[in-house]
C-alpha cells in the first residue's frame, strides 16, 4: 500500500465511522385491540363500501417500504412495535414504559371509545398518537386532545362531502334512514347537521331495524320505508353495514342512495387515477395481496407525516409543533397538500364520492366546486375553526364552554 493510500483509508474509515454514529433509530408503536370486531373475518368477507379491508398497519408497512431510499439517505431506521390494548390502563402503562426507551410515535388502530379513553390517559405525556382508524366526531370535539392528531376524515367531513354533492347537483330533499343503535347515534347527528348547514330539506326522516320479530318486519323493508316521500335521493346511515347494502334499487321510488350504500365519501378509493394514486394502490395490493382502503391510507400519510418531521429534527419534542406547521408538506396523491387543523389536529384533505364498492367509479371529490372559504377550502369539510367544540392552543388542551 501506497503512503498516499494509507491516509485516503484512514479517512475514508473515519468517514464510515462517523456516519454510522450518526444512524438514528425510531420505533413507532401500533396500538391496536386483538378482539376488535370491525376486523372480524365475517365482517372484512363482505367488504362494505367504506368500511375496513383488513388492519391498517399494512399502510405503515407501505409507507416505510417506499420511503426506505429517503430514510436511508438521512440515516434513519424506522421500525415498528405491535402495542395490543386490552383496556387502557394497561396499553397506557406499556406506552409510558415504550416512552421512557425512547418511543414517542403511536399508531392508534382502536374504536373511538377505546381511543377517547386512551388518548385522555395520556395527554399530560409528550407522547404523540395518530388515530388511524375511528371516524367519530367525539374524538375531534369535546374529546380532543393536544398529542392527538387524526388522519382518517371524521363523521362530520364525510357526511359535508355528501352534502356538497347533493346541493351541487341540486338534489335538495332528501329522505333520512337510520337506526335508533347507539353505533349509529352521532353519524346521523353529523348527516342531519350537514342536512341543515347545506339547505337540505328533509321529505322525511324513518327509522329502520333489522329484526326477526315478525312485528317488525317493516321496519327493514326497504320498499315500505321508502314509500311515501317524494325525494331526489335517500340517505342511509348504517354503521354496521348491513341493511344499507340491501337499499340501492330497491327503494319505492327510482331515486339515488348516498351515505353508507350507493354514493359513499371514501377516504381512498383505488379507482383515482390521478396524481400519482395508482402506483400506490398498486404497491399496496402488491404487499397486502388486497385493495387500499381508507383506514389504510390514513395509517400511510400518518407515517409518512412522522418521516416528514423525524427527518428534520431528531428531538421528537418539536415533532407536534412541525405537524402544526402550515409549512408542513404532506403528499396524499390528492392533489393539494394535506396539512392539519390546528384547533383539531384534525388531517385536511379531500374525499373521493365513491360507487360500485372496491374498484368501483368516482362521481366527484369534495370539496365541489363553489363552496368556498376564506382560508382554505378544504375546511369547508368538518368542523370549522369558529364551530369546533375543540381548542387546541400551541401547548394546551381546551374545549369550548
Amino acid at each position: 500500500m501506497t503512503k498516499l493510500c494509507k491516509p485516503l483509508l484512514l479517512c475514508t474509515l473515519l468517514l464510515a465511522t462517523s456516519f454510522a454514529s450518526a444512524a438514528r433509530d425510531l420505533t413507532i408503536g401500533v396500538v391496536y385491540a386483538p378482539e376488535d370486531t370491525r376486523y372480524e373475518s365475517k365482517r372484512l368477507e363482505k367488504s362494505y363500501p367504506g368500511q375496513a379491508l383488513g388492519r391498517p398497519r399494512a399502510g405503515a408497512e407501505v409507507a416505510l417500504a417506499e420511503s426506505s431510499f429517503q430514510l436511508s439517505s438521512a440515516s434513519l431506521k424506522i421500525t415498528l412495535q405491535d402495542v395490543p390494548f386490552d383496556d387502557a390502563a394497561t396499553a397506557r402503562t406499556q406506552i409510558l414504559a415504550m416512552s421512557q426507551k425512547g418511543v414517542r410515535h403511536f399508531l392508534l388502530d382502536l374504536p373511538g371509545a377505546d381511543a377517547a379513553e386512551l388518548s385522555k390517559s395520556l395527554q399530560a405525556s409528550e407522547i404523540l398518537l395518530f388515530n388511524v382508524s375511528a371516524p367519530e366526531d367525539l374524538l375531534r370535539r369535546t374529546a380532543c386532545s393536544a398529542n392527538l392528531f387524526h388522519t382518517l376524515p371524521d363523521e362530520s367531513m364525510m357526511a359535508d362531502a355528501t352534502a356538497q354533492f347533493l346541493t351541487a347537483h341540486k338534489w335538495t330533499r332528501v329522505l333520512l334512514l337510520s337506526s335508533a343503535a347507539a353505533s349509529d347515534a352521532s353519524r346521523t347527528a353529523a348527516a342531519r347537521q350537514a342536512i341543515k348547514r347545506y339547505g337540505i330539506k328533509l321529505a322525511g326522516d324513518k327509522i329502520f331495524k333489522l329484526s326477526n320479530d315478525p312485528r317488525e318486519r317493516e321496519l327493514g323493508n326497504v320498499a315500505l320505508l321508502t314509500a311515501g316521500s317524494d325525494a331526489d335521493a335517500v340517505w342511509v346511515v348504517d354503521t354496521d353495514g348491513e341493511f344499507a347494502r340491501d337499499v340501492p334499487y330497491r327503494t319505492n321510488l327510482p331515486r339515488p342512495v348516498v351515505g353508507s350504500a350507493g354514493l359513499v365519501a371514501e377516504a381512498w378509493q383505488t379507482s383515482w387515477e390521478r396524481f400519482g394514486a395508482p402506483q400506490l394502490s398498486r404497491r399496496f395490493k402488491k404487499a397486502t395481496e388486497r385493495p387500499m382502503a381508507g383506514v389504510d391510507w390514513a395509517a400511510w400519510i400518518a407515517t409518512k407525516a412522522i418521516i416528514e418531521v423525524a427527518i428534520k429534527s431528531p428531538d421528537a419534542r418539536e415533532h407536534r409543533r412541525a405537524l402544526r406547521s402550515p409549512d408542513l408538506v404532506l403528499d396524499g396523491f390528492k392533489g393539494v397538500r394535506l396539512s392539519f387543523r390546528p384547533w383539531d389536529q384534525q388531517l385536511r384533505q379531500p374525499l373521493f364520492l365513491a360507487h360500485g364498492g372496491i374498484g368501483g367509479g368516482i362521481a366527484g371529490v369534495a370539496p365541489f366546486d363553489g363552496f368556498l372559504h376564506p382560508s382554505n377550502v378544504l375546511d369547508t369539510l368538518g368542523a370549522d375553526q369558529k364551530e369546533s367544540l375543540c381548542r387546541l392552543g400551541d401547548n394546551a388542551v381546551g374545549t369550548k364552554k
